[in-house]
């Protein structure tokens, strides 16, 4: 019997080893692929691309996976928050460790204790946080908020129709950037934060960079993300409008428009 196994999970791929899925007896993994299981799913229950196929959240697999890969220990990003979602797959999958586990960490989530934290064993250990049914940890997050400064920037213009008439879109962003602590910027912005690469390796808590940028282009959207985790801003500052007009415009960019490129800075505090 083949130890690789390829998985189809609602449609997201997955591959590992008989051993991984098997780790825990009594889920619903091991039972399906005991020897016996296999053989009858090689008649029938698979998917047209020959991988094994199960009816369930593909994105939520991972971390499901990654609990049984790291010896039935839970580890989650620190932004993780659809804890009740990943309780429900672990249900089903008869994953009793990973539903105890996901309960003592919404229960520490929820009252605010304190509890002691065991750092991942990763390459970048404080960029999750990893709970066993037996010492079960809170995210840092949960106790005491991360103070500091999150900056702002964009580089816009006021945009017109061909030469200025007609057809006026009032703003133009190319990009908002985000600098400041990593963890901070992660906090606020999560799956909207598109994490270019950066060479500062240091740990998570003591990283900082100026290198992200938000994967939209809405500005309030972004002021709003901000506001709801307690920032306010404290300074801003702009370019101005009007540069040079002897700079020829960028393509697709008429002259009128060129003539007010702009760029500004918000600075934000959560004291």
């Amino acid at each position: 019997m083949c130890e690789i196994i390829e998985l189809d999970i609602g449609g997201k791929f997955y591959t590992t080893k008989r051993s991984t899925l098997v780790r825990d007896p009594n889920s619903l993994l091991a039972k399906l692929f005991s020897s016996n299981e296999i053989k009858e799913w090689n008649n029938g229950i698979k998917s047209t691309n020959g991988r094994f196929f199960i009816d369930r959240e593909g994105d939520l697999f991972k971390y499901i996976l990654d609990y049984l890969r790291n010896d039935c220990k839970l580890i989650l990003p620190s932004n993780f928050a659809d804890h009740d979602r990943l309780r429900m797959e672990s249900e089903y999958f008869k994953l009793d460790g990973l539903v105890k586990a996901l309960n003592v960490l919404t229960s520490g989530l929820k009252s605010m204790s304190l509890v002691t934290a065991t750092p991942s064993s990763s390459s970048s250990p404080s960029s999750c946080i990893q709970v066993s049914p037996q010492i079960p940890p809170i995210s840092p997050s949960s106790v005491d908020k991360l103070c500091g400064y999150i900056t702002i920037g964009y580089r816009g213009s006021f945009s017109f129709g061909k030469d200025g008439l007609g057809d006026v879109k009032f703003r133009k962003l190319t990009r908002i950037l985000v600098a400041g602590k990593v963890a901070l910027c992660r906090e606020v912005f999560g799956d909207n934060l598109n994490e270019s690469r950066d060479p500062d390796h240091t740990s998570l808590f003591d990283r900082y960079t100026s290198r992200f940028y938000l994967k939209h282009q809405i500005l309030e959207q972004c002021f709003d993300a901000l506001q709801e985790n307690g920032f306010r801003c404290v300074a801003s500052c702009g370019s101005g409008t009007s540069n040079n007009q002897t700079e020829p415009p960028k393509p697709g960019q008429d002259s009128e428009e060129n003539r007010w490129n702009h760029y500004n800075e918000f600075v934000f505090c959560r004291p």
